[in-house]
């Protein structure tokens, strides 16, 4: 067996707050400490030297979009748009290096700091008679071009139309799909792949691809089934069921790992679709948009139970949480909620979420997977979720309530709504706009490592850290800063103390350099940079 035994870095693991060494046998960690004891417990490991580096269990990211993310990363000249002209000027630049044949599908704008926008009239008269797709920020609305729309039947008819604007609902997942299906498969495939890498580099060893019929499609779910990397990707299938025997079908015929992920109860809030019980506060009009009723979000969730397989669905405004709540209730009340935990269910976002609606999902064990990244981007007193909700605003995404009442938390980007950033997604939940939501750095680390293991069901209480036993999934470090810090004073009082053996996290604070990635490992295997970042001499040195 082939031992490699890294030393001289700063082990983050739960073993031995203060190790600097860390041996990994087969694809797992067989043993962690100080660097003396490692070299004479295995005087034949090939050493490598981390020269101070910070060695901690890979992220997951449990919530993206892999083709959008890729396709983003070629081009992300919409996303700094400032106001309505100059998204347009922005799109100008973009068409002209396209060819005139080649429908325009991207995104990104957010129009949350606007005080104008741009109409399908104006997108015309910059694109012509090109079909142009552009997704706003949330990827839950889009403007169109009068040629893409023609090429939708029937879109007038539909929910969420309008003539010359925004398409929001029913009508803007018809957009999506058509100008979705103008991709290639060799599209495609390099936008994922694309991706993927971008997440190894990352210090990412796994994401969950949250798929649907009115996300992306059936093509690009089952290309990126095909795609070799080393990044494992848990496929979710957001489509809705209603008996077990369909479930079990529905599961063959996708090759999905389960039923969950971005099945829609409703919509966001930027685009005025999450489903509220009051109306919106800049919106008096509309309360948004329910794509599932309550019978259905039932069946499907009963159904996946019985069938022993994962469900899901997304939610975000307080009245779609309701809906999923009283499921979750009136399923408890004929199935034992141990059945019901060990399909472990999924919210994604869970963004609007009373206390009482906590300790129903904390009982039925029902996984949180939320980004903090929301709130860091609208989060505040001036910014979109309090124009859209008032005093509401301040309570959401509020994660040391459903932390302490049980609910387990799943950190991921959601991307390309928000960056693929494990370190950021971590300073986000730690210093949120409300101070009595944050969680901990050592909580919000855990929700991006463990916590993604255990939304995939994986809850074996090894995998997600660097214990014995665990398989080696981790990455290596750049670090300016070290510190051992909670959310809160009281915590960071007693936890700064070394005699605490706490281990200590890179500092996360506004401000503060983030970590680099130098090497990402999945099992064991190099899947990003190079572990082998020491000297020689140093290495001999160590033996």
């Amino acid at each position: 067996m082939a031992t490699q035994l890294l030393v001289s870095g700063h082990v983050y693991t739960p073993a031995s707050p203060d190790a600097t060494a860390l041996a990994v046998t087969d694809g797992v960690v067989v043993w962690v400490g100080s660097d003396a004891v490692g070299v004479a417990l295995h005087p034949d490991a090939e050493v490598i030297d981390l020269a101070g580096r910070f060695v901690a269990p890979a992220f997951v990211d449990s919530h993206v979009h892999l083709t959008s993310v890729g396709l983003a990363l070629d081009d992300r000249i919409l996303s700094d748009a400032t106001s309505g002209a100059d998204l347009l000027a922005r799109l100008r630049i973009l068409v002209a290096d396209q060819p005139r044949d080649a429908v325009v599908v991207t995104g990104g704008w957010d129009d949350s700091e606007w005080s104008d926008t741009a109409t399908t009239a104006q997108i015309d008269a910059v694109v012509g008679d090109r079909p142009v797709y552009l997704a706003r920020v949330d990827e839950h609305s889009a403007l169109a071009s009068s040629a893409l729309r023609a090429a939708v039947d029937d879109l007038a008819a539909q929910p969420g139309f309008t003539g010359d604007g925004l398409l929001t609902g029913a009508a803007h997942h018809l957009v999506r799909t058509r100008a979705r299906a103008s991709l290639t498969p060799a599209q495609r495939v390099r936008a994922q792949s694309a991706a993927l890498d971008h997440c190894a580099a990352q210090g990412i060893v796994a994401v969950h691809e949250n798929g649907g019929p009115e996300i992306s499609g059936l093509d690009d779910f089952g290309e990126l089934a095909k795609v070799q990397h080393s990044v494992a990707v848990r496929r979710l299938w957001g489509a809705p069921v209603g008996s077990a025997e369909q479930a079990t079908a529905l599961l063959a015929d996708t090759g999905a790992h389960g039923l969950a992920g971005d099945l829609f109860v409703d919509g966001s809030l930027g685009s005025h679709t999450a489903l509220l019980s009051e109306p919106y506060a800049d919106a008096p009009d509309t309360r948004g948009v329910g794509f599932l009723d309550a019978e259905q979000v039932y069946d499907h969730l009963e159904a996946c139970t019985r069938a022993g397989i994962q469900a899901g669905f997304h939610v975000i405004g307080d009245a779609a949480m309701t809906i999923v709540v009283a499921a979750l209730e009136r399923l408890a009340e004929q199935v034992p909620t141990a059945t019901i935990a060990r399909c472990a269910h999924r919210v994604e976002h869970a963004e609007m979420t009373s206390a009482g609606q906590a300790q129903t999902l904390a009982r039925c064990g029902v996984i949180a997977s939320m980004q903090p990244g929301f709130d860091a981007a609208w989060g505040g007193a001036d910014a979109l979720y309090a124009k859209r909700l008032g005093d509401r605003a301040a309570a959401m995404n509020d994660f040391a309530m459903l932390a302490k009442t049980g609910v387990a938390l799943s950190f991921s980007s959601d991307a390309p709504v928000t960056a693929i950033s494990p370190w950021a997604t971590i300073r986000a939940a730690v210093h949120h706009h409300t101070p009595s939501s944050a969680v901990s750095a050592r909580a919000a680390f855990a929700a991006c490592t463990r916590g993604g293991w255990r939304a995939a069901g994986i809850n074996d209480g090894v995998t997600g850290t660097l214990v014995p036993g665990a398989p080696a999934h981790y990455s290596i470090w750049e670090v300016d800063d070290f510190v051992v810090a909670g959310s809160d004073e009281k915590v960071q009082r007693w936890s700064t103390d070394p005699r605490s053996r706490v281990p200590s996290l890179p500092d996360v604070a506004p401000g503060a350099t983030l970590p680099t990635c130098v090497a990402t490992v999945s099992s064991g295997q190099t899947i990003f940079g190079d572990i082998g970042v020491g000297d020689t001499e140093i290495r001999a040195d160590a033996r």
